[in-house]
């Protein structure tokens, strides 16, 4: 049983919305995040997406440290940055100058999968494959970099030396279950959308855990997808925009994020098709009495130390009062 409180953190893909444009955009991804520390969220996490329309943090670190600036003391990072698509000495130099820049609050996750379709991770990358299967190799090379004794080696991030840039490593599979326990890092998995392996990843992950002079004791994030209205009714309204962005998934046909319409028998059934049905498997929607019981349940089985939110709604006023709620849900669970 956890006995200390599950802290709460929220990840954000830069959703574009129809009709608003990049800069707006940006704004209320700035306007969302000091809302977030108002509320008493630990971490605010950008992910690392290419060639999709409906997504505007390609370029994630330059959105880390945009956020960065705009806020006080809420931890900004990435969930994540596609390790395979980089050079890890780049990685290294970037972050390391964000963690001066803004220090002790600059967060690094790592994933290996490309954040795009094959043909445009060939276009970042031309050996992307070689180096997805490097992945290891890749971590360790930005651990040394930002190692205080790799001031001795020929190959430096001077600007990463001795940084404090705390590692966490994604997974949607147990894949990186098994590399997280042995580097004896924090382990985040993509439960948002990888629904399949959760307990399966979370299971290995605490059993194969060695400690680290970064963390004594496992540590497991889980990502949610969260909505929250005032009513049930209006919950399941803004969750339509939700649905069709599955679908555009699904399709190959991804388009900006739809407004919100009523629910019809055509969505409901979409919904209750096996792949979507899975994929929304840990998708709270909700009012707030009914999205708590909900969480509750995910708590209790997963014993998570920290949910991660993602939460798809086209407004951006209607998004941070979601955010709100959930905030509340948790300090009410926590208490």
């Amino acid at each position: 049983m956890k006995i200390q409180p599950t802290l709460y953190s929220i990840l954000d893909l830069a959703l574009v919305s129809e009709g608003h444009t990049l800069k707006q955009t940006y704004t209320n991804v700035l306007e969302l995040a000091q809302h977030a520390e108002a509320s008493g969220y630990t971490r605010y996490w950008l992910a690392e997406h290419h060639n999709a329309p409906n997504i505007g943090s390609s370029a994630t670190s330059i959105l880390i440290g945009y956020v960065a600036e705009g806020t006080k003391t809420l931890r900004i990072g990435s969930g994540g940055i596609m390790l395979p698509n980089h050079s890890p000495l780049i990685v290294a130099e970037q972050f390391g100058t964000l963690a001066s820049l803004y220090p002790n609050r600059i967060d690094l996750g790592l994933g290996r999968a490309p954040g795009t379709d094959r043909e445009t991770a060939q276009a970042i990358r031309s050996d992307f494959m070689q180096a997805a299967h490097s992945f290891p190799k890749e971590l360790d090379k930005i651990e040394t970099y930002f190692s205080a004794e790799n001031a001795s080696s020929k190959v430096r991030a001077t600007v990463a030396e001795g940084v404090d840039v705390p590692i966490y490593i994604l997974g949607s599979s147990t894949d990186s279950a098994h590399l997280a326990a042995k580097k004896g890092l924090p382990y985040a998995f993509a439960s948002h959308f990888a629904t399949t392996h959760l307990m399966e990843a979370i299971g290995i992950y605490r059993d194969e855990f060695q400690a680290s002079n970064e963390l004594q004791t496992p540590y497991v994030m889980a990502g949610v997808n969260i909505i929250v209205a005032d009513t049930d009714e209006e919950a399941e309204r803004l969750s339509t925009s939700l649905i069709r962005m599955i679908v555009g998934i699904f399709t190959g046909k991804r388009d900006y994020v739809q407004a919100p319409t009523a629910m019809t028998d055509e969505l409901k059934e979409i919904m209750q098709h096996p792949q979507v049905h899975q994929m929304l498997k840990y998708s709270f929607i909700g009012s707030k009495a009914t999205v708590k019981a909900q969480v509750k349940a995910f708590m209790a089985k997963t014993q998570a130390d920290e949910l991660i939110a993602v939460t798809n709604i086209y407004d951006g006023q209607e998004r941070i009062r979601s955010y709100e709620l959930f905030a509340e849900i948790m300090k009410e669970l926590n208490a």
